[in-house]
């Protein structure tokens, strides 16, 4: 579970800090341009690193410097309470004067405040441990250490957190772009869900218990559906083909042509499993409400809360009413910026005097932050 993530220097985020200890599922809102995008951006640079990205310039640009303020490093923090462990892991990056590349300046893994790794710009420290002596070695400054650090074991902490953020959802769907083809399996969605197909057979391939979860999902959302094949088509191909059902009558529609609303329920109910088979995860999906009617929007963000109470943890963003309304003030966040030359603020809406009903008062611009 996320505790606190850090943010200095990236974009417009300048000494930014937001904490979710204990928090299964939280709402961030705020005007446009308010920062709530850039904050999903920075979840993705540390889970391109679980995924072994590790070159510095696939994660972070000199345009990612605030209002280009190159001499001062980007940094970033992330806390997590993963296996009973509390997790802390901060990277910096820096653009010395007269350097035309950015390089890793400072990284550090600490697990219930004991350090694993440190770095200091090209040197490395690994921890002593069990299995190994205490070492120090050098590593390439345009290169982050995370993913090449050898692993001992499953239970090796470097493992576990490595696959923790490897398997963060970061989700900001374009339905045009959920296919239900897929010549291949994996357990790591694209944030476009450009991928879903290969997610979905990923899942059922290791855990076909799953088929179960993702059937019932849909089954309330969907109030004529009926089942769903995931086919193979020779060797490696596969493609979803489904089932619909009402009054003793029934047709089958390709994947590719089901609505973008119905795209965008499939993708909640492998979310949903995903979460129960192989997490806790940590989900991050940007306006989850986007390309669901309005009258469906409160119980599709309603379920998928409730499937992240008994594990993992859910992060939206959102403008919508019905989505806003679903959500308490104890776990409602609002992001508020005076001007694209100022940073944003982060205030708790219970924080936040409201000037009769939250949404009135959104829609007014009566919040006193």
């Amino acid at each position: 579970m996320l505790h606190r993530l850090y943010v200095n220097n990236f974009r417009c985020l300048e000494n930014f800090e937001f904490t979710t200890k204990g928090i299964s599922s939280a709402l961030l809102i705020g005007k446009n341009g308010s920062g709530k995008s850039t904050i999903g951006k920075v979840l993705e640079v540390f889970q391109s690193i679980g995924r072994g990205i590790n070159k510095v310039g696939q994660l972070v640009q000199e345009k990612d410097f605030c209002q280009g303020r190159s001499n001062i490093p980007i940094r970033f923090e992330i806390e997590v309470f993963l296996q009973e462990n509390l997790y802390k892991y901060s990277l910096a990056f820096e653009l010395p004067k007269n350097f035309k590349q950015m390089r890793v300046f400072e990284e550090e893994l600490l697990v219930d405040g004991q350090e694993i790794y440190s770095r200091k710009e090209a040197q490395i420290t690994l921890l002593k441990t069990s299995q190994n002596r205490k070492s120090e070695f050098l590593v390439d400054w345009h290169l982050v250490a995370l993913p090449i650090i050898q692993e001992q074991s499953q239970t090796d902490p470097l493992h576990i957190f490595k696959t923790w953020l490897a398997h963060l959802i970061i989700l900001a769907p374009i339905p045009s772009f959920i296919k239900g083809d897929s010549l291949g399996e994996t357990l790591e969605p694209q944030r476009t869900g450009s991928n879903f197909g290969e997610w979905l057979s990923g899942l059922l391939n290791l855990y076909p218990a799953a088929y179960t979860q993702i059937d019932q999902y849909l089954r309330d959302v969907i109030p004529d559906f009926k089942d769903f094949q995931n086919k193979g088509i020779g060797k490696d191909f596969k493609s979803m083909i489904v089932s619909f059902e009402a009054n003793h009558a029934s047709f089958r529609v390709d994947f590719e042509d089901l609505s973008e609303g119905e795209k965008c329920f499939f993708l909640g109910a492998v979310v949903v499993a995903a979460n129960q088979f192989y997490g806790p995860l940590f989900c991050f999906w940007d306006e989850p409400e986007n390309y669901i009617s309005l009258s469906e929007v409160g119980h599709f963000v309603t379920a998928l809360r409730h499937s992240f109470k008994k594990g993992g943890q859910l992060l939206v963003t959102s403008h919508n009413p019905e989505a806003i309304r679903k959500f308490s003030n104890e776990n409602t966040w609002v992001l508020h910026r005076n001007s694209h030359l100022e940073p944003p603020l982060i205030r708790s809406l219970e924080d936040i005097s409201i000037h009769g009903d939250l949404v009135g008062a959104l829609i007014q611009g009566d919040l006193d932050l």
